[in-house]
C-alpha cells in the first residue's frame, strides 16, 4: 500500500473535465511534482488533495485512510503558496508559529520547533524581521519553515518559485531539495517548469488536458519519452527517422545527414543550433568548449547516437 493514492481521480468544472481519470500512487517520503502547461490540471488535483476542491469522482487515501472525508484544516498537510501569503504585520517568528498556535501547541514547544526550523531554512538570525525587510528568496523559505514547522505528513507545494528570478530560482531549487531531503516529508510540487521538475523529483506526472501522458524518473521521461506531447514538453527535440533525438545528442560530422546552419545562438555554456536539412529543420545544442563553430550558412554534415 502507497503511503498516499490517488485513484481514478477526477474533477469536473460545467462541462469541462478538468482532471480525467488520474491514478498515482506516491510513497513516503517521496518527492513527486506534477509538471504541465497552464490548464493541465495540476493544480486542481493540488487542491483536491489539500481539501480546497472537492473531486466529482475517484478516491484520494493517506496511509490506506480516505482523505476525502477529512476536513481540510485536520488533513495535516503544509502548503506554500506562489504568492507566500505571509501575514505582513508578524515578524517572521511569529508567521511561523501561526500554524503551531491553531494546533494549541504550548508556548515553550512553539518556540522551540519555530526556531529550529529557522535555523533549518538558514534564517535563524531573521527571527524578529518582518516580511518587508526580506528579500523574495527569504519571505520563500518563511513560508517553507511556516509548512514544515507543522511536522506535516505531506509538503504540497504550489508553483513556490515561480516569483523569483532566475538566479536565484536555481539557488533555491538546490536548497529546497536539500531541505526536503534532510527532513524526509513526501512532498508534491506543482509547476510549468521542465527544468524545475527534473532537478527537484524522484518522478514527475506529465499532466496535459486532464490526463497523465506518463509517470517516472525525470531522466527516464527526458530519454524515454513515452507521447509525442512529453518529448516536445520535456525540452527541444528532433525526428530522426522516427526516432525522438534530444538536440544535446547531435553532432558535427565529417559525414551523415548533409545540412546548412540556418541560425547560431551563443548561450554562454552552449550554442544553439537550427539546420536546414533534406529531413526538415534540426536542432543541435554544442556544448561551449572554446573550440571554433561553424558559422551561420556553413555546409555541415550531422551525426547522433540513440535517443
Amino acid at each position: 500500500m502507497a503511503f498516499l493514492e490517488l485513484e481514478n481521480l477526477n474533477k469536473e468544472f460545467g462541462t469541462h473535465r478538468a482532471v480525467d481519470g488520474l491514478t498515482l500512487a506516491v510513497e513516503k517520503g517521496e518527492f513527486v511534482s506534477l509538471l504541465g502547461p497552464s490548464g493541465c490540471g495540476k493544480t486542481t488535483t493540488l487542491q483536491m488533495i489539500a481539501g480546497f476542491v472537492e473531486p466529482s469522482g475517484g478516491a484520494i487515501r493517506l496511509e490506506g485512510r480516505d482523505l476525502l472525508a477529512v476536513k481540510p484544516a485536520r488533513r495535516g498537510l503544509g502548503i506554500v503558496f506562489q504568492s507566500y501569503a505571509l501575514f505582513p504585520h508578524m515578524t517572521v517568528a511569529e508567521n511561523v508559529s501561526f500554524g503551531l498556535e491553531m494546533q494549541g501547541v504550548a508556548r515553550a514547544e512553539r518556540g522551540k520547533r519555530v526556531g529550529e526550523t529557522l535555523e533549518l531554512v538558514g534564517l535563524g538570525a531573521f527571527a524578529e524581521r518582518h516580511p518587508r525587510q526580506l528579500s523574495g528568496g527569504q519571505q520563500q523559505r518563511v513560508a517553507l519553515a511556516r509548512a514544515l514547522v507543522i511536522r506535516p505528513r505531506i509538503l504540497l507545494l504550489d508553483e513556490p518559485l515561480s516569483n523569483l528570478d532566475a538566479k536565484l530560482r536555481e539557488e533555491m531549487q538546490i536548497e529546497l531539495r536539500q531541505i526536503q531531503r534532510g527532513v524526509g516529508t513526501t512532498t508534491i510540487l506543482v509547476t510549468h517548469d521542465q527544468a524545475e521538475a527534473m532537478a527537484l523529483s524522484d518522478r514527475i506526472v506529465v499532466m496535459n488536458k486532464g490526463r497523465v501522458e506518463q509517470i517516472g524518473p525525470p531522466h527516464e521521461a527526458y530519454e524515454r519519452p513515452a507521447t509525442p506531447f512529453v518529448a516536445n514538453f520535456l525540452g527541444k527535440t528532433n525526428l530522426m527517422n522516427g526516432a525522438s533525438v534530444r538536440p544535446e545528442r547531435v553532432s558535427f560530422a565529417t559525414s551523415g545527414l548533409a545540412g546548412t546552419v540556418r541560425t547560431r545562438i551563443f548561450q554562454g555554456n552552449h550554442w544553439l543550433y537550427q539546420i536546414d536539412t533534406a529531413g526538415g529543420l534540426v536542432t543541435v545544442i554544442r556544448q561551449n568548449s572554446g573550440e571554433a563553430m561553424p558559422a551561420e550558412g556553413a555546409a555541415v554534415h550531422l551525426a547522433w547516437s540513440g535517443s
